[in-house]
């Protein structure tokens, strides 16, 4: 469990981070704006249509006779929006990364040089690191679109559906979460998404500390704008403890630079990035 308390550190040490260093929170937020704009578009069309799609898929119960008919396409239309707003929370992040990338991936790459040591950066160009992140933003939403069909139906099943699901829901959007967010720093050490979605399963609950406070602080109306250049700060502080890319290990380097304690790898010529 000491693992969920990790992950929420490094959501808080992000927020802390941008909040130090203005130009970049202020930077971070553009993508954000230009999402959010769509995404609440789409939304309110669905809220105002949702009603009218759960007619037009369920013609056989026009017979019914009130309140069951009312009950049944009330309690499907909540579940459509439901469902609407479960993919808009997991991919507004993944829409907003593509949006922003080359500014969140400047953020990222700052993170990393002030934590000291060297920055890793892919040194490929901006088409092929947005058909990269498009490509694997869309595999992760086939993913989790797997998972929301199936907690869909399990909806409908008596307490465990208006219980256990929701609670499932957001733990499974909470970890996508955290994989997109991550996916800013480990796509330029060159990590695949295959490799990355098995070293946040080895860290399953430092993953679901990080992405599940993030997504229920989504639910509040233009939040997820003002966090999402800290999410991508503590995303890249979480890569780093993931990878053992400590601070501490930096510090040490750096250290050994100065003369202060001995080099083990007479690597004394090797020059980081200033601070």
């Amino acid at each position: 469990m000491r693992d969920l308390g990790v992950g929420f550190k490094y959501l808080l040490q992000g927020q802390k981070w941008v909040g130090r260093h203005g130009r970049w929170f202020g930077f971070g937020l553009l993508p954000g704006l230009v999402t959010l704009v769509l995404y609440a578009g789409a939304l309110v069309g669905l809220g105002y249509g949702a009603d009218d799609l759960a007619a037009w898929a369920t013609p056989f119960a026009d017979d019914w006779t009130s309140p069951w008919l009312g009950i049944f396409r009330g309690t499907l239309t909540a579940l459509v929006f439901s469902f609407g707003f479960f993919l808009a929370v997991v991919t507004f992040t993944a829409v907003t990364l593509l949006v922003g990338q080359p500014f969140y991936e400047s953020l990222s790459e700052e993170v990393d040089r002030s934590e000291g040591g060297e920055v890793p950066e892919s040194g490929l160009p901006l088409w092929r690191e947005l058909w990269i992140s498009a490509r694997d933003s869309l595999r992760v939403v086939l993913r989790v679109a797997f998972y929301g069909v199936l907690l869909f139906a399990c909806g409908f099943i008596p307490v465990v559906g208006q219980t256990v699901v929701p609670v499932l829901g957001f733990c499974v959007s909470g970890f996508f979460l955290a994989e997109e967010l991550t996916a800013v720093a480990l796509q330029r050490r060159g990590v695949e998404l295959k490799e990355r979605l098995r070293m946040l399963r080895g860290r399953r609950l430092a993953a679901l500390g990080f992405g599940v406070p993030l997504t229920l602080a989504f639910l509040v109306p233009f939040v997820a704008v003002f966090l999402m250049p800290g999410a991508v700060a503590g995303a890249t502080l979480m890569v780093r403890d993931l990878r053992g890319e400590s601070a501490d290990d930096d510090s040490e380097k750096n250290d050994q630079e100065r003369g202060n304690l001995p080099s083990t790898g007479g690597d004394q010529g090797v020059h980081h990035l200033p601070h």
